[in-house]
């Protein structure tokens, strides 16, 4: 018996440990290879825009800055399938281990419960008839020693073993977060392509006006439908507030420009990919969507002190990327927006400001911007501020928001052009 239960102990720690299989771990290496050659054709593609963006616009560039983007989103799109196969084996892993460990566990509390009856027989006879059974005192205290020696291995490993799969669990239900979130950022990326389609179904029908005759285009690009009239009278969209025309929304970001130093065009790209992305998770309520107390205090402070009804005051959805709550064109979250409130009170006049109000939001959004290091300037601060704006600036080097920014640059780009045409 005790030869057994020693066999039993070196083997339950001999397949403690245990490897995945290796055509499992090659895959997973294959993936991360192959997803690791996408993300540096991305930062490729995203390099030469920013380089395309700085020479002066004709038919070529233009042509070329077209077939970057969507070069560039397709790429974003596989990599975020490689992402999602990647994370989804990684759960079905931790699924096996789990499985496994607790087979363990049942095998060791079995032997357990095995020793402790053997025990506790040993115990239940009389001490003479123990001793006549082999006549060596020795042995019989050996045997003793050797059960408990056993008997507290076995529960040592079990515990061992019991803490590897509550960890495991643990790392399964963060891959699954994760899961959810990559899924939720690959829908946003499918809508930007949807646009990008749409601007080079725009280009296809440029292309056949000017015939690719570089006078021709650069007639069109002159024409009326880049008349400046037409772009002062545009309407710039506005989450939770009506649209106003597109001279308002610059000669707003013009001051904010002024107070914080964030370019007026990137200040745009951002309250308009907020509007774009409030479209798609709509509108949540304060009881519901938002994190309490955290958020849900300082809202029902902020509206009281307006002379709102909370209840009345649209809010963002729950959405893939966090809590919802968020309010106004800027999208503030209400916990966000208190930190904000005596700097834009001091920029606007308005006291309180109001996360509602065009001129507020605007304000505060730059100021936000301006902390997380757009005034800088340059590409690379801009985005890295866009990130920041989505979802905290320690999430700014994640490859999953990097959509977010590149979004943003090109909204800010379509807006300078509009600036530069209205002689800003």
């Amino acid at each position: 018996m005790k030869k057994c239960a020693i066999a039993f102990v070196f083997l339950f720690f001999a397949s403690f440990a245990f490897a995945q299989s290796s055509d499992v771990t090659e895959r997973r290496a294959a993936l991360e290879k192959e997803l690791a050659g996408l993300e540096a054709e991305i930062d490729n593609q995203r390099a030469l825009l920013d380089d395309l963006r700085g020479r002066s616009q004709t038919l070529e560039r233009d042509l070329a800055i077209l077939n970057a983007l969507i070069k560039r989103s397709e790429l974003s799109i596989r990599a975020r399938d490689l992402s999602i196969s990647k994370l989804t084996r990684d759960i079905g892993g931790k699924e096996e281990t789990i499985g496994r460990l607790q087979k363990r566990i049942d095998r060791a509390r079995e032997s357990l419960a095995s020793i402790v009856r053997h025990t506790y027989n040993m115990q239940g006879d009389s001490l003479p008839s123990l001793l006549m059974s082999d006549g060596k005192l020795s042995n019989f205290f050996a045997e003793m020693v050797s059960f408990a020696l056993i008997e507290r291995s076995i529960a040592e490993s079990v515990s061992d073993v019991r803490d590897t799969k509550t960890e495991t669990e643990n790392e399964k239900h963060s891959l699954e977060d994760r899961r959810i979130e990559e899924t939720g950022l690959r829908v946003a990326q499918e809508n930007e392509k949807k646009r990008l389609q749409e601007q080079q179904s725009e280009k296809a029908r440029i292309l056949k006006l000017s015939k690719g005759i570089e006078a021709n285009y650069q007639a069109v690009i002159n024409s009326k439908e880049y008349d400046a009239a037409k772009i002062r009278s545009e309407l710039f969209v506005l989450r939770d507030t009506a649209a106003i025309p597109f001279e308002k929304a610059y000669a707003l970001a013009k001051r904010a420009q002024a107070v914080t130093g964030v370019r007026a065009a990137f200040l745009l790209g951002i309250i308009a990919e907020e509007s774009n992305l409030g479209e798609n998770v709509g509108t949540g309520t304060w009881r519901i969507d938002m994190k309490a107390p955290r958020d849900t205090e300082p809202f029902l402070d902020i509206t009281r002190r307006l002379g709102l009804d909370p209840d009345k005051m649209p809010v963002s959805k729950k959405a893939w990327y966090g809590y919802g709550g968020a309010m106004g064109p800027a999208q503030f979250i209400p916990s966000t927006w208190i930190l904000y409130e005596n700097r834009v009170a001091a920029a606007t006049g308005h006291n309180p400001p109001n996360p509602w109000d065009v001129e507020d939001a605007f304000m505060a959004a730059a100021l936000y911007l301006k902390d997380s290091g757009a005034a800088r300037g340059g590409s690379a601060a801009e985005r890295r501020a866009a990130i920041c704006y989505l979802a905290g600036c320690g999430n700014a080097g994640k490859k999953a928001y990097a959509f977010y920014g590149d979004d943003v640059s090109e909204l800010s780009a379509k807006y300078q052009k509009q600036i530069d045409i209205l002689g800003g």
